[in-house]
């Protein structure tokens, strides 16, 4: 018997009052696809103008009012991009997002052209978080990541001016082979810088991402247990994306198992957690914004909507589900059956399809499409085999 069977979360990972078959926790809205940095991983392979059929500032306020017409709790909206502050109508729509009761976070990118005035605009708008990228512990790891010399410069005072300022504060990096021998250095980095959140993103090969920039199942393994162990030493939460398997290595290591190689620690991963929560998704002290204590995966729990306003699981998984200029957003997420798929853990096939860790977990399906093109297979970055059906062990 597996330890998720002896004591695990229920279908959804644990109790909680989101019911991603009725609201999604997370609801990203990508603004625009202009902005001034040349990503290497970039998924929206982001441009240097502005697409004219972009969703315009009335059209941008009604799917605001349609965000919060899930009703209570509401979804967190993150306006993302490109870079949304390449738009002058953001401020307006943080404002209105604000006023739907809304909790709206922002991912600008790191560019000199982010300064205090606009931090202060933002601020003053009700922003409730601002994410911010960094991909390497120095300037030449960072900046060749981001294809522009001085991004990790105006990047690291762009944090040090929204933390004078008393704004919430989120990193986001994304691991690669670029990166991955620094992320020891970038984790003391991150910790020195104030922060409520770290999300770490694996790489999914769609946009400008190449599956050779990433790193291999035994990679991730190592990874997520490393993650696992800095989480019980920091005062930041940490959470992953595109890396579910992250839930199946805490309930693992809170029975003493691990499967990188390395010999589990025993009494360190006895770690308390909040009811219904595995370990490290506790939300961090400070954390306006909270966990949903569920496993949100790509349209289960998180909808994506892009800069002309078509419906996707995830912005790593384009699979375009409808409009919001020609249909309801509420109604899609709700019911098309893409994202009725999604949300099923029954439908997976190949190792995820078996795993006893499945409704915890399910996968990555963007890398699962992005490499095999089945949307319900198997995560090809996972190490783990599950045991065949009839048999233990």
């Amino acid at each position: 018997m597996t330890p998720i069977e002896r004591k695990g979360p229920g279908r959804n990972g644990g109790s909680s009052p989101f019911d991603f078959a009725r609201a999604p926790f997370l609801v990203i809205w990508e603004l625009t696809r202009a902005c001034a940095l040349a990503c290497i991983h970039c998924r929206a392979e982001a441009v240097s103008r502005r697409d004219p059929r972009e969703l315009t500032t009335e059209e941008g306020i009604r799917l605001i009012t349609a965000v919060a017409g899930f009703g209570a709790p509401r979804p967190l909206l993150v306006f993302t991009g490109g870079d949304p502050l390449r738009r002058p109508d953001v401020y307006d729509l943080v404002a209105a997002g604000t006023g739907a009761g809304l909790r709206v976070a922002l991912t600008p990118s790191g560019t000199a052209a982010v300064r205090r005035p606009q931090l202060t605009r933002l601020q003053t708008a009700g922003l409730a978080r601002l994410a911010v990228s960094l991909d390497g512990s120095s300037p030449e790891i960072h900046d060749a990541f981001r294809g522009v010399r001085g991004s990790w410069e105006w990047t690291m005072r762009i944090l040090r001016e929204a933390r004078d300022l008393g704004l919430s504060l989120q990193i986001n990096t994304t691991v690669s082979r670029h990166n991955r021998t620094d992320l020891e250095a970038l984790a003391a980095c991150v910790d020195r810088l104030g922060i409520v959140l770290w999300s770490v993103f694996f790489l999914v090969p769609t946009g400008r991402g190449r599956a050779e920039d990433g790193v291999s199942a035994g990679a991730y393994e190592a990874i997520l247990n490393d993650l696992y162990d800095l989480a019980g030493r920091v005062s930041f939460g940490i959470k992953t994306t595109e890396a579910p398997h992250y839930r199946r290595v805490i309930v693992e290591r809170q029975h003493g198992i691990r499967r990188d190689g390395r010999t589990s620690g025993g009494a360190e991963d006895a770690r308390p957690s909040r009811p219904g929560e595995p370990g490290a998704f506790a939300a961090a002290a400070g954390d306006t914004i909270g966990r949903a204590g569920l496993a949100v995966n790509d349209g289960n729990g998180f909808v994506f909507v892009d800069h002309v306003g078509n419906v996707m699981p995830s912005g790593f998984l384009p699979l375009n589900a409808g409009n919001v200029r020609t249909g309801s957003l509420i109604e899609i997420y709700r019911h098309h059956p893409l994202f009725r798929q999604l949300r099923d853990p029954d439908q997976l096939r190949g190792r995820c399809g078996r795993c006893e860790y499945r409704t915890v977990c399910g996968g990555s399906r963007a890398r699962a499409y992005a490499m095999t093109g089945d949307y319900l297979g198997e995560d090809p970055c996972c190490l783990y085999d599950p045991p065949q059906p009839g048999r233990e062990g």
